[in-house]
């Protein structure tokens, strides 16, 4: 009997690791920032079935009555929002037909943002309340959020959530298409903005957004003081959920420091800092 459980364990870890080899050959994408991909989803996929969950998750939020309740907070999100997205929109044209929008949720306990495929955004008001953000390091959040879609993260995500599933892997690495993968993708979009970030996709996200601020006119050491008031937070008795779902790496601060001084050129730099109108 231990002989045969043994041996079923181990047919079934051979399955698993070939049918991950497989997808990794068969679908695979690569990162603004040059990093290769496991896709099994398609950006495409991962946007409306996003769309779907962004939905179902603010949803009962909504008929509780926690949705945008504060518009002077409302506003001053949306102001910082709308210059991000716009460089966004330079950095990656084709996402000018996202359909961009931002929610803000009141939970006071809860320090948090994200980001879905595209450019579906939540901030929740405990992340404003705790952190006190001035304005340049509130834009470093959305902006490493935005950056998260960018670099197609949430695909990676529900890929490597797909992939976990024998059976749905198999299926999608068989096919030359990942139409057969997508059965529960709403949930995997949602499960998505839930699971850790990898140290690859915070290390990207992190450039990325660092840079987005900059060019939308907001100083770049903020991205420092970000994470050193994130990192006090979290010698509390409750860390941050922020934390959960983006690793915070012992050597993220030297990372971001070494970047200020590359950044500032686009921060100083002349010119109309445009905003996109959500």
């Amino acid at each position: 009997m231990w002989r045969s459980n043994f041996s079923a364990m181990l047919m079934k870890l051979r399955t698993v690791a070939t049918v991950i080899m497989l997808a990794a050959l068969v679908a695979c994408a690569t990162t603004p920032t040059g990093r290769k991909q496991l896709m099994l989803v398609s950006e495409k996929e991962a946007i409306s079935a996003s769309k779907q969950a962004y939905v179902e998750t603010l949803k009962p939020l909504e008929k509780a009555g926690k949705v945008d309740n504060d518009p002077v907070l409302k506003a001053r999100v949306d102001g910082i929002t709308g210059r991000l997205i716009a460089q966004a929109i330079r950095m990656r044209p084709e996402t000018q037909k996202w359909e961009w929008s931002m929610k803000i949720i009141d939970d006071p306990k809860v320090v948090n943002a994200w980001c879905m495929a595209g450019g579906r955004m939540a901030l929740y008001t405990g992340l404003v309340q705790q952190l006190k953000p001035t304005d340049d390091e509130l834009a470093q959040v959305i902006g490493h959020e935005i950056s998260h879609a960018l670099a197609n993260h949430t695909a990676e995500q529900m890929s490597i959530a797909i992939a976990t599933s024998v059976g749905i892997a198999a299926v999608g690495a068989a096919s030359k298409h990942s139409g057969a993968a997508m059965t529960g993708a709403t949930l995997a979009a949602a499960l998505a903005i839930q699971l850790p970030n990898s140290r690859q996709a915070e290390a990207e996200a992190d450039r990325i957004g660092i840079e987005l601020a900059a060019k939308a006119g907001y100083d770049p050491h903020a991205a420092v003081s970000l994470w050193q008031k994130m990192e006090k937070l979290s010698r509390g008795k409750n860390p941050p959920e922020f934390l959960s779902t983006h690793p915070n790496p012992e050597n993220r601060l030297q990372k971001l420091e070494k970047l200020v001084p590359q950044m500032m050129p686009y921060y100083t730099q002349g010119g109309e800092r445009p905003i996109y109108k959500l």
